[in-house]
């Protein structure tokens, strides 16, 4: 039940940030093989706030008026098979450029209007004056980052490799290109976990406790978990405990 408890009260606190004008956005850079989007995806369970991932892409190609299939084949995560990021290809040069404003923006308008976690894409450093962004790199040595690419993708360990080396690369020239060469996926970052020593749900431990901080620090997360609980508690029957998560269910 605790767990359950943090979770249902980290949501009432986001949701009483966004009600303030204030969304606490967390943005994740992830070395190939980190298992960053597993640790992403945890972390939005635990803190009850959505991940941003795979919805950019779709958000971004309605409203550059271009079908998903499309756009993806241009998307960051594959940049290194189509290498759509490099100088010598003009025609992916329009399209992944054109992907990238409007990704931007959506980026820019969720980081102003809801507490969330988004994958890549730069969005650190599109948020990077964002008062309220938590910017996280989710790291980890390269041989564990081969390992665990190999054990999931059924590969060797040469394989395994190859596959990491190109892939960080291909993160590593997102960056540079769409930065105009002024940040790097270790530049400007709140926090550095590592997922080889923390494992996974260490990363997200560390990565809640600075959300919840935040929170506290803008001076919301007691006061409306405080008020919630009250209201749990007025409204239950006599012998009946009241709990936040009464309250929340009711709202």
């Amino acid at each position: 039940m605790g767990l359950i408890k943090q979770a249902i009260e980290a949501r009432v606190a986001a949701e009483a940030a966004e009600r303030a004008g204030q969304p606490v956005v967390i943005t994740i850079a992830r070395d190939f093989g980190a298992e960053g989007h597993e640790i992403g995806k945890m972390l939005s369970t635990l803190l009850g706030i959505p991940l941003y991932d795979n919805e950019l892409l779709v958000r971004s190609a309605m409203r550059a008026g271009e079908s998903v299939d499309k756009m993806a084949a241009y998307d960051e995560r594959r940049a290194a098979e189509f290498m759509a990021f490099l100088p010598d290809r003009v025609d992916s040069r329009t399209l992944s450029d054109k992907l990238f404003r409007s990704m931007s923006q959506v980026i820019l308008d969720l980081g102003a209007t809801e507490s969330c976690i988004i994958e890549g894409r730069l969005s650190d450093y599109l948020l990077r004056n964002n008062p309220n962004h938590i910017a996280v790199l989710v790291t980890a040595p390269f041989d564990e980052r081969v390992e665990i690419v190999r054990k999931k993708r059924g590969l060797n360990k040469r394989e395994g490799a190859k596959l990491v080396r190109e892939m960080q690369k291909a993160r590593e020239t997102f960056y540079k290109r769409y930065s105009a060469g002024k940040w790097k996926m270790t530049d400007g970052k709140d926090i550095v976990v590592n997922r080889a020593k923390l494992g996974r749900q260490g990363c997200v431990d560390v990565i809640a406790a600075a959300y919840n901080a935040k929170l506290r620090e803008l001076g919301i997360y007691e006061e409306e978990v405080a008020r919630v609980a009250e209201e749990a508690a007025a409204a239950a029957p006599l012998n009946v405990e009241a709990t936040v998560e009464d309250a929340v269910a009711s709202r």
